[in-house]
């Protein structure tokens, strides 16, 4: 059964990269009818935080990626890891090594001196170290003895064979003082354990997997396929950064995006599947293949987020857009239940912004009544239209309330004052909306309700 996972570590927010790479990784499980695993490698004690591990959780949520197994916590797991470490040491594959911090850094400065890779020497490996007598009150790392000679070669599911020397690889720390794997170490344990058929993730990983073949076979364990994903760029080639958008995917939630406009434009990010742009999770999942991910480098462009947020914000059904517009408003001090129905507002707006928060901020004159400023009050509220509004004003009390009443009216008045519709209709937007730009505005008046525009027309005498 195919079995793919997403690992992230709890030392920061769920971000774009990471969230692309759960997005492949889910969708290729998916589209195979197997498993994903959601784990959290929480083995740096000093960086990871709770307040991580939630942010992770609720991005995943947020973006509708649910896992089958999970989430499995590294640190719950201590005791596994040391009885493998136990056994690749019976088995001479693994040795305690008790070099200090400081004796390790004059041993690679030398190297460099000598212009030498700096890399472990293997001082503490048995041969090396017969007649030693370990330091007293020093406990020992867990070194593994990596292979002297051949090469490790893979078949990546993204980029092709890849093959690294044996001799460029050096005896790497499994276990450190105090119990706790490392991470090369977790991982492999963690895979083997979970049956991870496939690993995919970023290719800032490809450097560690000829380690983790090596562990893998030393263990006696089957070595899954690697699949590694170039890494996202900013728009201007450089390594993607806060100012390019690198920020948590909640960051998101809270700028007023879709989770599945987001989904959308992170599958489009290295992958494709012939020229389609708009697509929901259900049709990626059909056609996901990780033949398809790009070898090259993607590029984030906000434009193209946006261009896709708005296009998912024209076909969300109203009740929905209405819910996710609510706590905008309330967070604005809006009162939403005082004013009319906001899936009937979210619905007339929805082609009125980028984000749900645009929309939101041009939702405020169906809350609360809006002050015009003087200045735009003068330019279309004058001698010409008052007597036309006066009039509108007049005939709004008793007509039947919707649209398709509502317009005819306005332009009859208009008509019947010698003016052309504009004359009428901008002068009505300002008294009501505070604002020239508006959805058509008899729509505008049919949703605000009979009460409200009235009222705001009152002024007019």
């Amino acid at each position: 059964m195919t079995k793919t996972r997403f690992a992230p570590s709890p030392t920061g927010y769920l971000h774009i990269g990471g969230a692309r790479t759960a997005l492949f990784s889910w969708a290729y499980a998916r589209q195979q009818g197997g498993q994903f695993v959601l784990r959290i490698e929480d083995t740096d004690r000093e960086r990871s935080t709770q307040a991580s591990v939630d942010a992770i959780l609720d991005g995943m949520n947020w973006l509708g990626l649910d896992w089958d197994e999970g989430p499995v916590f590294q640190m719950d797991r201590l005791a596994r890891y040391k009885e493998v470490a136990d056994d690749l040491i019976a088995r001479g594959l693994a040795y305690p090594c008790y070099a200090s911090k400081d004796e390790l850094d004059a041993m690679r400065e030398a190297q460099r001196a000598a212009g030498q890779k700096p890399r472990y020497d293997g001082r503490w490996r048995p041969e090396n170290a017969a007649g030693k007598t370990p330091p007293a009150g020093v406990e020992p790392v867990i070194r593994f003895r990596n292979p002297d000679h051949g090469d490790v070669s893979w078949n990546d599911l993204v980029k092709g064979v890849i093959t690294v020397s044996n001799e460029e690889l050096d005896d790497l720390v499994i276990l450190r003082a105090d119990g706790v794997p490392t991470y090369n170490f977790g991982v492999v344990i963690d895979d083997w354990d979970m049956g991870i058929t496939q690993v995919i993730r970023g290719d800032d990983h490809v450097n560690n997997t000829p380690r983790q073949i090596n562990l893998l076979r030393a263990m006696n364990a089957p070595v899954p396929d690697y699949a590694h994903v170039p890494m996202i760029l900013g728009h201007d080639g450089e390594r993607l950064s806060k100012r390019h958008g690198a920020v948590s995917v909640l960051q998101y939630d809270e700028d007023g995006y879709l989770p599945e406009a987001l989904l959308n434009y992170l599958a489009r990010l290295g992958w494709s599947h012939g020229d389609d742009e708009v697509f929901d999770l259900k049709q990626m999942v059909e056609w996901f293949d990780l033949g398809h991910i790009s070898r090259s480098p993607a590029r984030f462009d906000p434009e193209k987020l946006n261009w896709l947020n708005q296009q998912y914000l024209k076909i969300c059904p109203a009740p929905r857009l209405g819910e996710l517009l609510r706590p905008r408003l309330e967070k604005a001090g809006l009162n939403v239940d005082a004013g009319p129905d906001v899936a009937q507002v979210a619905d007339l707006l929805r082609e009125r912004g980028v984000t749900l928060n645009e929309i939101a901020d041009a939702a405020h004159y169906f809350y609360a009544t809006p002050t015009p400023p003087a200045d735009l009050l003068a330019q279309h509220v004058n001698d010409e239209s008052r007597p036309a509004l006066v009039a509108l004003k007049n005939a709004l009390q008793t007509a039947d309330w919707n649209a398709e009443t509502i317009g005819p009216l306005i332009k009859d008045t208009a008509t019947a004052h010698g003016l052309k519709m504009p004359k009428v209709a901008m002068p009505l937007r300002v008294l009501v909306c505070g604002t020239t730009s508006t959805p058509s505005i008899d729509a505008v008046l049919a949703v605000l309700g009979r009460e409200r525009v009235l009222e705001r027309l009152a002024a007019l005498g």
